[in-house]
């Protein structure tokens, strides 16, 4: 299965440790916010991620890589200016419907959770 994990807002509310580092990449017990949410989507059965980054977008590409620290295949959209959300999404529509199964699951990249997405 497939998954988007938004991560080009700039992070106002986290301002001023977002100045130098992008909200996915917040550290929260030892591991940035994306690589909690990566781990979950793995948990539940998404091997492959597209993430959207524009602000210091190169950071969060450097620390979260191609996704093999994490077991998934992570592939990376970069927008020149941020698209929102449903922008960013319809950016990489074909990457949704490359496969079998075009079902699909958005999160933001500062969702820290441990939803049931099975459920």
């Amino acid at each position: 299965m497939k998954a988007m994990i938004l991560g080009a807002g700039i992070g106002s509310r986290l301002d001023p440790l977002t100045r130098s580092l992008p909200k996915p990449i917040v550290p929260v017990v030892g591991k940035p916010v994306m690589g909690h949410l990566i781990d979950l989507l793995r948990q539940h059965g998404f091997s492959e991620i597209m993430v959207n980054v524009q602000y210091l977008g190169h950071k969060i590409e450097q620390e979260i890589g191609d996704g093999s620290a994490y077991g998934v295949r992570v592939h990376y959209s970069r927008e020149e200016k941020l698209w929102g959300d449903a922008g960013g999404v319809k950016r990489v529509e074909s990457f949704f419907r490359d496969g079998e199964d075009d079902t699909f699951l958005v999160i933001g990249g500062d969702d820290l959770t441990d939803t049931d997405i099975g459920a």
